[in-house]
């Protein structure tokens, strides 16, 4: 029943959020230069004509009355209409979402496959070499930018070895899976593996360098615990006490962390969705701006702070099943 009530109380707490972000993202409009009706209208098009298309948009409407049917139109799926295309901004957006949590999901399991282990060898092996090469890795990943980063992968594995692609998505995770079940071939597998990837490294590299570190100083925290002593003088394997018993009690501010970064890489991918050419809401972001598309660039901005505040009333929840302390506090 309390665990019901602190969920209840962290969901209120994200609709006030992405209340607040629809109202950033709407007054982001109407501070930044330059008029949509600009973008529309052609250039030798008269004063009569861009009022007409002012008009037709509702931009001629008072402030408080566009922001009133844009709430309304958000809470009915409606992000209204491409300048550009003329086409829903919704179908748009929600086109380009899949292949940013595609790209999301496999840069954090990336990043946890490497990170965890690294964490747990290099507080281990504290003052040894290992140790010493897992804290220069991640110096090395947190202080790497990473479109230079994405550029020498590419130079590297796909231009020079022709290892990987370049640029795209390929089939996709949801195609090469399909392939994979109907006619039991990897080949669909394997290529989307070839395209996402340079991009899943290129983004995960600073989330799997944050998590090392992490990992290293909770668990140096852990090792020297009482119970550890208590679980070694039972004559547990080393193994054992590292994973089950120090590595787990870990986990629980790395969980928080997985969380935040996940939230973050879905928002933060432009640059690399960029340097690949992936097919994602990051470049669809970079296009909008550069067209000045408002609505597709509004409906990108809202997708990801709600998807932002979802993930974090996620690790919310699960932070408070995993240590009951937090639903009383």
């Amino acid at each position: 029943m309390a665990l019901g009530r602190f969920v209840l109380k962290r969901a209120l707490q994200g609709i006030v959020v992405v209340w607040g972000v629809v109202t950033v993202v709407f007054g982001l409009r109407f501070i930044t230069p330059g008029s949509p009706i600009n973008v529309i209208a052609p250039l030798d098009a008269s004063a009569e004509t861009k009022r007409a298309i002012a008009q037709e948009l509702g931009l001629d409407e008072p402030l408080y009355v566009q922001y009133a049917d844009y709430v309304v139109g958000l809470l009915q799926g409606d992000m209204g209409y491409s300048y550009i295309s003329n086409t829903q901004a919704s179908s748009q957006v929600f086109a380009r979402l899949p292949a940013t949590l595609e790209l999301a999901v496999v840069a954090t399991i990336v990043a946890i496959a490497i990170s965890i282990p690294l964490g747990v060898l290099s507080a281990t092996r504290r003052n040894e070499p290992a140790d010493y090469g897992a804290t220069l890795f991640s110096l090395g990943g947190i202080s790497t930018p990473n479109f230079w980063l994405g550029i020498m992968l590419v130079l590297v594995f796909a231009v020079q070895l022709e290892v990987f692609k370049t640029s795209g998505r390929g089939p996709g995770f949801g195609g090469a899976l399909a392939t994979l079940l109907t006619s039991g071939s990897v080949d669909g597998l394997l290529t989307w593996l070839s395209y996402i990837t340079l991009p899943a490294i290129t983004l995960g590299t600073y989330f799997t360098a944050l998590v090392t570190r992490l990992t290293r100083s909770g668990m140096l925290d852990e090792l020297g615990q009482s119970y550890i002593k208590a679980v070694r003088a039972k004559g547990l394997p080393e193994t054992l006490v590292r994973y089950k018993h120090a590595l787990r009690n870990t986990l629980i501010p790395v969980i928080t962390v997985l969380g935040l970064q996940l939230g973050t890489l879905i928002g933060g991918a432009v640059i690399t969705e960029a340097v690949f050419d992936w097919p994602g809401l990051g470049t669809l972001v970079i296009n909008s701006i550069t067209a000045r598309d408002w609505p597709i660039l509004q409906g990108s901005l809202v997708v990801i702070g709600v998807g932002f505040v979802l993930i974090n009333l996620a690790v919310d929840t699960l932070y408070a099943y995993v240590n009951p302390q937090v639903v009383h506090e």
